[in-house]
């Protein structure tokens, strides 16, 4: 049996170069005119919330942003793609495709703000909790889609992760469990060249993070991560394989993040200003931008649009964010079992006990 089919390509796949030309590459398909609009109107607004964000955590209203700036091709392609009865798992660095695919900003940022643990409802967006631990997600993505498989279901998903998430024992057992029991995920790797401060070559001894695909039986792929026509191009052929019965595969997106990996992080201290620099010619914003003005798809009145419609948005962000959240102290309690068991029946009327008496106090100190 011939399995080189597994093997992922020389060089990744790259329809649309960073001057925003279309390149001769045969191994994809390019988008319609269509698809790629609604994806830059993805990558304009994901950067506009990306950048807002980051604002917010300067001003004290986010606890902590990691910034997808530079890699809104990865976020909006693994989205887009995706039918109704598909589901996303996302990690902490995804909110702006857990935005592409339907949900509030400001319910995106509620885990980040540090207000719950989720500020909207997995089942109704199809969507799983932006998942902070390594890979964990990976697994829950793979008996997600294996229960799916079971009933019946016409259900893929798309498991996102970075390259530092391939180095976890998470990420070895999503990968064998999905090509043993043929499960309809597709995983996509965000390949930023750094996990924290780690950069690739302390990572893996693989010629590339799609290599590993064929130790599990499944193929690899690699492609342009800021090149949006490509991504679509790529993820959709994985996700048509994956409903057909193809089983799952890995897409490792080159791309690279441009901005610290949080608030908490001074990457100064670990990669030089050039080697940004030499990135921001490959952003994936501009790059789509230039083909479609050159296609005539794209112009000054249509840009001033989408600029009003992104400004929007930030507004509605910035007002929800700067509002002071409502907390109820019984909610650490209520969700926890379906019936509340008697130890925490005991823990609430402790906590009770001690926010009446300061409830109290604050009173008689006020007369």
């Amino acid at each position: 049996m011939d399995d080189r089919w597994m093997l992922p390509d020389d060089a990744p796949v790259q329809l649309i170069d960073q001057d925003g030309r279309r390149t001769a590459d045969e191994r994809a398909p390019l988008p319609d005119r269509e698809m790629l609009l609604r994806a830059y109107r993805g990558l304009f607004e994901g950067r506009r919330i990306n950048d807002q964000c980051t604002a917010l955590v300067r001003q004290g209203r986010l606890a902590v942003y990691p910034s997808s700036h530079g890699q809104e091709a990865c976020q909006v392609g693994a989205s887009l793609l995706l039918g109704d009865h598909d589901w996303l798992f996302p990690t902490y660095r995804d909110s702006v495709a857990v935005i592409a695919r339907g949900i509030a900003p400001a319910d995106a940022m509620v885990l980040l703000k540090g207000d719950w643990h989720s500020g909207y409802d997995p089942a109704e967006h199809r969507v799983a909790p932006q998942a902070t631990p390594l890979a964990t997600q990976l697994l829950h993505a793979v008996g997600f889609a294996h229960a799916a498989k079971l009933r019946g279901e016409d259900t893929v998903v798309v498991a996102l992760c970075g390259d530092g998430a391939t180095s976890e024992g998470d990420f070895h057992e999503a990968m064998n469990f999905a090509a043993v029991f043929h499960v309809p995920v597709v995983f996509l790797v965000q390949n930023n060249e750094f996990a924290i401060s780690v950069p690739l070559s302390r990572q893996t001894a693989a010629p590339s993070l799609a290599h590993k695909a064929i130790g599990y039986g499944m193929p690899g792929r690699r492609v342009d991560g800021n090149d949006a026509a490509a991504v679509l191009a790529v993820m959709g052929e994985a996700i048509d394989r994956a409903r057909s019965g193809g089983g799952p595969s890995l897409v490792e997106a080159h791309t690279y993040r441009m901005q610290a990996h949080t608030n908490a992080d001074d990457d100064t201290r670990y990669r030089e200003r050039e080697e940004v620099q030499a990135w921001i010619a490959r952003d994936p914003l501009l790059r789509l931008a230039a083909y479609l003005r050159a296609e005539g798809a794209l112009d000054d009145e249509a840009e001033r649009g989408l600029a009003e419609g992104a400004e929007e948005i930030a507004a509605e962000l910035r007002r929800v964010m700067n509002a002071d959240a409502d907390l109820d102290p019984e909610d650490l309690f209520r969700f926890v079992r379906a019936e509340r068991s008697p130890q925490l029946e005991e823990q609430w009327a402790l906590l009770r006990g001690e926010l009446e008496r300061d409830s109290l106090t604050d009173a008689g100190g006020a007369r």
